[in-house]
């Protein structure tokens, strides 16, 4: 069932071929106006799209992927949560935590993640406070695609400004690979 699940999913996604790696956003000179490599990541506490509250102080001990996407069910911001949904068992093993953040609310995450069987919390930044701590900008009540990978003691370990939705989570497990050795 789950195998069938994955192959209407990658289909819904535009995913109807291998993506290969790539380089776009991941780039040596972060832009100015993000929290920099090596900076205490903001803590947090917000309840998701599945009624978990997460607390980021919580997570000590587990990375963490905080990505934040313009909106919920639009292509791009598809393929980028479909990615990190086929990657997920990778991402399970290698003690990841993901979450996606966006301006809608939870009611729009909870229809997002079950069209698309996201395994992973969603959380809802209405008013941008979550954008803002990250200094994630937005226009017209959208977010920027940006994400942090916050390490085990909780400090902002690798950021990347500028996302290719397709192929992301392969370029997390990377900078983890090369991490740890």
């Amino acid at each position: 069932m789950a195998a069938v699940a994955a192959v209407i999913s990658l289909s819904a996604c535009g995913q109807n071929k291998a993506a290969a790696p790539h380089q776009e956003g991941d780039v040596t000179t972060i832009d100015k106006d993000l929290l920099p490599v090596g900076a205490p990541a903001p803590d947090f506490s917000v309840v998701a799209h599945d009624g978990q509250a997460v607390h980021l102080a919580d997570l000590k001990n587990r990375y963490v992927v905080l990505y934040f996407y313009p909106h919920d069910d639009t292509p791009g911001c598809t393929k980028e949560a479909c990615d990190f949904r086929d990657s997920w068992d990778r991402l399970q093993q290698a003690g990841v935590a993901v979450f996606g953040v966006s301006t809608q609310d939870n009611v729009s995450h909870q229809a997002f993640a079950q069209k698309y069987s996201l395994p992973f919390p969603l959380l809802p930044d209405r008013g941008g406070e979550l954008a803002a701590k990250y200094h994630v900008s937005g226009f017209m009540g959208l977010t920027k695609r940006v994400t942090y990978l916050i390490d085990k003691d909780g400090r902002i370990m690798h950021v990347w400004p500028k996302v290719k939705p397709v192929g992301h989570a392969a370029d997390i497990l990377s900078v983890l690979a090369v991490a740890r050795g």
